[in-house]
Order: structure tokens, then sequence, then C-alpha cells
């Protein structure tokens, strides 16, 4: 239980603090509700992609350097990133300086591109959701992967797509709303898809 009184996931409980605020409103407001504007999803794919092998805290402590870094993550400005844009973004104490997870973002961008519209990266993206199933009851029940995110994984690399392995492609599907990975006890009641 948190310090006002509700029921959290796990993850979502460290100690007091600003980070503690910021965590907890992005578990109350954000992970797990459905998200289907491309753009956005774009985002949130590519932040998955940098928090691999990280604190999801470091990610969300620099969300708003990467938007400003990444053009708000519009798919036509990142795709048509230069050399240029890789020594600028690699030079950025704001961001996470890896040169693979930069490059794999602007040829996720050139993937997601290719698809037509944004939209058509959330139905491609979208259509890998299983159906609603119950919550589990504690986190260690939650999978790190499941089949639905290895098929996602496997279209996006496919389809020329970078660092999207199931695990993250999973972290993806329970960021925006794809599973409901809340536990059963957590207040944040179920999103509708």
């Amino acid at each position: 239980m948190s310090d006002d009184g509700l029921v959290r996931c796990g993850w979502a409980v460290i100690r007091p603090g600003p980070d503690a605020d910021m965590y907890r409103t992005y578990h109350d407001t954000e992970w797990g509700q459905p998200l289907r504007d491309g753009v956005a999803l774009f985002e949130r794919m590519s932040l998955e992609a940098f928090q691999s092998g990280l604190s999801w805290l470091i990610i969300l402590r620099k969300r708003e350097n990467f938007r400003q870094a990444f053009h708000h993550f519009d798919i036509a400005t990142v795709a048509g990133f230069t050399d240029a844009d890789v020594q600028r973004l690699l030079a950025d104490p704001g961001i996470v300086r890896n040169r693979a997870k930069i490059e794999a973002t602007i040829a996720n961008a050139r993937a997601a591109a290719e698809l037509g519209s944004p939209q058509d990266l959330s139905d491609l993206l979208w259509s890998f959701a299983p159906s609603p199933r119950p919550r589990f009851a504690d986190l260690s029940e939650i999978p790190s992967a499941s089949a639905e995110s290895k098929a996602m994984a496997r279209e996006l690399k496919r389809r020329g797509f970078r660092f999207v392995g199931p695990t993250t492609a999973y972290a993806l599907m329970q960021a925006t709303g794809m599973v409901d990975d809340h536990i059963s006890g957590c207040w944040v009641q179920p999103a509708v898809r």
C-alpha cells in the first residue's frame, strides 16, 4: 500500500520523493491504458527500446529530453535523420547515448513510415493484442513475454524494426494497454479497450 492509502502494483511503489511521484503518476495515469495513436505508440516503442537493460525510472526522468531530441517522435522527421543527427544525439547528455539504440530508433521510424501512416503502425501493433484475461494476483505471476509478444517481435523484425525482441514487445503491450498487467488488488480500474 502506498502512503496515500491506495494499493498499487509493487513496481510503482518506491521511496517518497520526486521520483516516487513521477512513478506513481505514470502508473496511475498511463501504464496499461489503451493507447492507439501511432505517433504515441512509436514514442513508447522507442522508449521501451532505450530502457532495455536499464531502469524504467531512468527513461521517465529523461522522457522530455527524448521528446525534444527526437522531435516529439514524429515518424517522418525521425525517418529523415542523418548521420549528423546521430552525432547530435550521441552528444546529448539529456538522453541515453547508446549508438545502437539511437540507430534502431531511426531505423524503426523508417520501417514505420513504410507502413504508410501512423495509424497503420497502431493497427499492426494492436493486431497482436490478446483477448482480455483476469488480472494476476501477484507481480511474480506476470510473464516477461507471451506468445503474442513473440509473434509481434517476429513480425516487426521481418518489417525492418530493431530492438523489438519478445520482452521489449511485451513491455510495450503492457505500457500501452494491449494487456492489463495491473495486479488484481491495484486501485487502477481495468481500462476499456
